[in-house]
């Protein structure tokens, strides 16, 4: 026989307050859900005089009831899953209602897991909005061994059970939430230090996949002016192939991440839908996948996918998760190609340096070679060598004069273009063209633990300089201190005016907290080819030199000791 009415408790006695204190308490005393189900079954057996029982939780990827816990039955009976309606637990899973079957034997709905049963009571676990959790069901070897006060009875053990583990549930998801968010910040830390692209893919993918606990993890790279994606990163629980390079995105399952920008989750790529896409993975074992797109400023750069070795429906925790992951990943990248850009800007500005201190040997030469060169024109001139028509010196003299108007042609030349035309010269903040100069650097200045005090002056100072030439020395200055703090340290530049000979000047103070210049290179620093380290040329200062003279200007060392050095340059102030 069954009963579906709900059972009326009678009024509470001292054994059913004793029932209810002692499942109530199993969350003060523990910890861990799967060890506070055992507890709160065998307290159910213990007061309902049962001899075995199991609790069933409702698996949320397979839609079955899964026995989770069990205390009197064969130990394999944990591999027993039910659909919703299948067999007595099934049904109360199914309707929320308990049930109590006097004789098992007289219900079809009965699945034997022990033969000495004879009569089961089962009660569903139904959290505040009427959801079944799972499903707490005891047996006995009697008949009619459970009475319709003992259904009421574990109805509100069932009641108080589903208290506690929720309570449970949500302290161990709030830990999982901070182990996550503290994983979060130090995969954030460790991101930021990758430079080398390669590196960084496969740190992503690796901390993504452990994070999320998944069979795999991939990094996609999107090309938006080929509209290609590239596979550049796959870390796997075993070894797998990567697809071909430069996959044209029609043909990608994850383009559909890309057009929407917002993730997309796919229940089972290896379904026959999935087989003409190019860009999974190839192991026949990945089943689930969810797709995040990696943005930066609304663009997508790439996608990161979690892969799952069974069918798995994946929840709001787990895509926030790898949203956030993806974030982090779009930010890092990014950072990694701005490093990129600054040492190529870096390695132009020296190749500009060194081109610009040939032209400046080559004017010199120049200059020195036009004089003689002169004399020795008009010498000739003087000469005048005057030989008969038939005579071959004749020849010689005409191919000499030649080659000296060559020559004189070729020195104006190199000497024309060593001039700076006049017209790249314009007025600018002094403020302004420092602050441009300072973001060039500000990520190699991060890299080297270096902090950067910016002290700009109380009213605009505008000079008519060529901006390029100046930010050029400003720049080389700041690597020049660099280069003298390894260990890291400060740089504070400080402008300011002087008043020289009747003249306005801005003023700029370079100070680091580096080693200083040793003494015996201080009276040289501005001659070419001088300089203090292995790797230096010696012409960085010389040409700073160089170009602060031909504006009016001047750059010179202030104070330098082993406590720092103090660079100053000055320019003169427009009117």
């Amino acid at each position: 026989m069954a009963s579906d009415p709900q059972p009326v408790l009678p009024a509470l006695n001292p054994k059913v307050y004793e029932a209810l204190y002692r499942v109530s308490s199993i969350a003060g005393r523990l910890d861990d859900p799967r060890e506070a189900l055992t507890a709160i079954l065998a307290v159910a057996i213990d007061v309902l005089r049962a001899s075995s029982g199991t609790i069933s939780l409702l698996n949320p990827d397979t839609g079955k009831l899964e026995i989770d816990v069990l205390q009197g039955l064969p130990p394999d009976s944990d591999e027993v899953s039910l659909r919703l309606g299948q067999g007595i637990t099934g049904w109360v899973a199914f309707h929320g209602r308990p049930q109590l079957v006097t004789n098992v034997a007289a219900d079809s709905r009965y699945i034997a897991l022990r033969q000495e049963v004879r009569s089961e009571m089962a009660v569903p676990m139904l959290e505040g909005g009427g959801q079944v959790l799972g499903v707490i069901n005891v047996d006995s070897d009697v008949l009619g061994g459970f009475t319709e006060t003992d259904l009421a009875l574990l109805v509100r053990l069932a009641e108080e059970a589903t208290a506690v583990m929720q309570r449970l549930w949500q302290l161990r998801h709030l830990s999982g939430k901070a182990r996550q968010l503290e994983s979060l910040i130090t995969i954030g830390q460790s991101l930021v230090g990758k430079l080398e692209q390669q590196e960084l893919f496969d740190t992503i993918t690796r901390d993504a996949r452990l994070m999320t606990n998944s069979r795999a993890c991939a990094f996609y790279l999107y090309d938006s002016p080929r509209q290609t994606l590239q596979l550049v990163s796959l870390t796997s629980t075993v070894i797998l192939p990567l697809p071909e390079t430069n996959l044209p995105l029609e043909s990608c399952l994850t383009a559909s991440v890309i057009h929407t920008r917002k993730q997309v989750e796919f229940a089972n790529i290896q379904s026959p839908e999935f087989r003409d896409v190019i860009d999974l993975p190839h192991d026949e074992s990945l089943r689930s996948v969810l797709a995040a797109p990696m943005l930066y400023e609304n663009e997508v750069i790439g996608v990161l996918a979690v892969f799952t070795d069974h069918v798995h429906r994946f929840n709001n925790d787990e895509k926030r998760l790898l949203a956030a992951l993806a974030s982090l990943g779009a930010v890092a990248l990014q950072n990694s190609r701005l490093y990129s850009r600054v040492f190529q800007s870096e390695e132009s500005l020296r190749k500009n340096e060194q081109l610009t201190t040939l032209g400046l040997l080559a004017a010199e030469i120049a200059h020195e070679i036009r004089n003689p060169l002169t004399v020795i024109k008009l010498l000739f001139g003087y000469l005048n060598l005057e030989f008969p028509g038939d005579d071959p010196r004749r020849t010689d003299v005409r191919v000499i004069s030649e080659k000296l108007d060559q020559l004189e042609a070729i020195v104006s030349r190199v000497l024309s273009f060593a001039k700076a035309p006049a017209s790249i010269h314009s007025r600018w903040s002094l403020a302004d063209m420092i602050g441009d100069t300072i973001v060039l650097i500000r990520l190699k200045l991060a890299q080297n633990k270096i902090h950067l005090r910016f002290e700009p002056p109380a009213r605009q100072l505008v000079v008519d300089v060529h901006k390029g030439q100046i930010q050029q020395v400003v720049l080389n200055l700041l690597l020049n201190s660099m280069q003298a703090m390894p260990d890291g340290g400060t740089i504070t530049i400080r402008c300011g005016t002087e008043d020289r000979a009747g003249a306005h000047f801005a003023l700029v103070d370079i100070i680091d907290t580096g080693r200083g210049i040793p003494a015996e290179l201080r009276e040289h620093i501005f001659d070419s080819f001088l300089s203090g380290r292995a790797d230096g040329t010696g012409l960085g200062l010389a040409i700073a030199k160089r170009i602060l003279l031909s504006h009016h200007g001047d750059i010179t060392l202030l104070a330098t000791s082993p406590a720092g050095t103090t660079m100053r340059l000055a320019l003169p102030l427009t009117v």
